[in-house]
This record gives C-alpha cells, structure tokens and sequence, in this order.
C-alpha cells in the first residue's frame, strides 16, 4: 500500500469518495540513491545494481528505467506495474531481470547475467512519478584474470637464452613485468597485447638472458582492479651457457697459439739476420726480403687458420644447440614452478592452471624425453 503523507483536503476526499479504487498519489519530491561505484563485475558472470528512493516510499506506480548512454535506449524498463521488454536494448533482454521484492520501499536491484566487456561503464537509474523524475549514476568495471600462463623457450644462442610469457583473457589490460630471484625488475626485450573477440587482452613479454643471469625468473602479471596477481617462475641452470663458456675459452686460447707461433719465430728471424749475413755482404738486402716475405706468408697463414677455426666454432654450435634443445626441456621440466597470490580483500574468479610449454623450433623432443 501507498503512503500518503499530509492532510487530505475536502476536494481530495470527496474525489477519493466518489471512486474508491483510486489511490492518492503523493507527488512529494524524492532522490535516487544508487550503488557507489566502480562496481566490480566477473566477466561471464552476473553483477546487481541497487537504487533506492529517498525518502522511502512506495514505487509500484512510478517508471523505473535503467539505461547506459541514451535515455531512449533502455536496457530494462518498468512502467505501470509493468516489466515492458518490447522497449528494451535487444542485446540486454535476455540478459537482465529486475528485482522487486523492496519495491514498496522505493528499492530495485537490476540484475545482468554473462557479463561481458561491453558492460563496462556507467548505468544510470532513472524514477518518474508523474512530472517530477530523479536519477543517479552507478559505474561498472568488468574485471578478468587467468591463471593460464605459459613460457617459451628458444634454443640459446649466441646472444643468450630467448624467453616467451605468454597469457590471454585479462581485463582491464594487466600489469606484466619479469622480475629476478631478489624481485627486482629485469627490463623486456620487448611487450605487445592484442584483444581477442570477447575485447580481452592477450599479453606477450620476451626476456634476453645472457649467461651472467642464473638463478630463477619470474613472469608476473597483476589485474589493476582486483589486486590479484598470477606468476609462473623458471630455474636457470648454468648448464643453459655452460658450452657457450667452453667454446669462448677454447676460441680465446687457440687465438692467443697461433699468435704466438707466428710472432715469435718473425722476430727471431729478424734478430738473427745480422748473423746469417753480415750487412756488408752483398746479399744482405736480399735477405731482408726474404725474411719479410716468410714473416707475410705466416701472418697470412695466421689469418687463414683463424678463419678456419671460426667455421669449425660455428658448424660445432649449431650441432650443439640441438643436443642442448633436449636437455633443455629435460631441466624445465624439473625445474619450473608455479605461484598463485591473491591480494588480501580480493576476490579471485578462477583457479590456477599453469602449463609450462619448451619451443624448440618445430622439433619432436618426446624421443629425448624417454
């Protein structure tokens, strides 16, 4: 029942007399109190947004309207006693369903199911009784987390180890970053994110490691919104750059041997040139060319033989990254290990599932695994 505040006046009841079905409206002004915001919503899940009168009356005869940008486009429309679903945004009538259990103390709740990105934003709630109409404004943020991270790995190479994070369906975009066993930052190579059709946001980190970086790194990702925070952390062993050290010692002590056996037999001949003919001799100038022409003839040698000992480095390592590749996989298996925190006060919408995936340049590792 209505409540009618105030005296009635003789015109008021003698009208109220002649038709007893007909209830007096009070037309007092009132105001819209709706949720303050943001309004946290799970993508794909439901989200309620209340609005009250002020001060408490009854709302079973007023137009109740909740609509997003534009008032003739409704996304839920109630109008004498009536939920008018012919009139509301196609997209939400499926979608939406008003709740009218306070209705009497001016309270309505609009519920929206499958919450999706395009929910995000601000939703006005709007009375009318009569001539007189009120609303307020209540902001929704639509918020998605997965626990589905996966990292990459490419084969080392001669700049160091390669590696991917890699994770989609998150909203707003997240914050990602690498960070190192002390949980400082370790600047990315480089950072991109796509939005997939459902408008969630793929994101994607690459990290260079060179071979003074062992110790465990950690991919980690923070919605904005909700606090929570998802990771997937990876050992590095030294035996990642161990061949990469070997090879640069033996390159550095063949270079420093073939120097040294080309530079000191040079200068020994041009020291003793004085004693194998003395410079009064006539053959003394063709002898110091034919010293210089030996001392060309080994550094040219010298050169070739440095030449060929790249070519042997080279066709050497390219063998070995495909040995390293298998044990590579062996050791992330071993070694990679997941961490699901949440945030004190947040709320976490799915479970941790973290898969750990080696790229190993389109090469069947599952022989070497056995």
């Amino acid at each position: 029942m209505e409540q009618t505040r105030g005296i009635l006046t003789e015109d008021e009841n003698l009208h109220l007399a002649k038709d007893p079905y007909k209830t007096a409206i009070n037309t007092e002004e009132f105001i819209v109190k709706a949720l303050k915001g943001p309004i946290l919503a799970p993508f794909g899940g439901q989200v309620e947004l209340s609005c009250q009168l002020s001060p408490p009356q009854s709302a079973q005869h007023m137009e109740i309207r909740w609509f997003r940008n534009r008032y003739t486009q409704p996304i839920y429309l109630y109008k004498e006693g009536k939920d008018l679903y012919g009139e509301t945004t196609s997209r939400y009538v499926e979608r939406t369903e008003l709740l009218k259990d306070a209705i009497g103390e001016g309270k309505v709740t609009l519920r929206i199911f499958n919450v999706s990105v395009d929910d995000d934003g601000q939703y006005h709630c709007f009375f009318r009784n009569g001539d007189f109409s009120e609303e307020d404004i209540t902001e929704v943020k639509v918020t998605a987390t997965s626990s589905d991270i996966q990292i990459f790995m490419h084969p080392p190479n001669t700049k160091g180890l390669i590696m991917d994070c890699h994770s989609g369906g998150w909203f707003p975009q997240p914050q990602m970053e690498w960070r190192d066993s002390r949980g400082e930052v370790l600047l990315p190579t480089s950072k991109s994110h796509s939005q997939d059709r459902d408008k969630l946001f793929n994101m994607k980190m690459t990290l260079l490691l060179s071979d003074s970086h062992p110790g465990t790194v950690t991919c980690y990702l923070r919605n904005p919104l909700t606090g929570q925070e998802e990771r997937i952390s990876f050992v590095l062993s030294d035996q990642l750059f161990s061949h990469k050290k070997i090879w640069k010692i033996i390159m550095v002590t063949l270079v420093m041997v073939l120097i040294a056996s080309i530079a000191f037999p040079s200068v020994a001949l041009c020291r003793k040139q004085p004693e194998r003919v003395p410079a009064s001799d006539r053959l003394f100038a063709l002898d110091a060319i034919w010293v210089e022409d030996v001392i060309v003839a080994l550094w040219v040698l010298m050169v070739f033989i440095t030449m060929l000992i790249s070519l042997i480095y080279f066709t050497m390592k390219d063998r070995m990254q495909s040995e390293r590749t298998e044990q590579i996989s062996k050791v992330s298996s071993e070694t990679v290990n997941r961490e699901t925190t949440v945030k004190q006060g947040a709320n976490p919408f799915d479970r941790a599932n973290i898969h750990m995936f080696q790229f190993l340049r389109g090469d069947d590792n599952s022989d070497g695994e056995k």
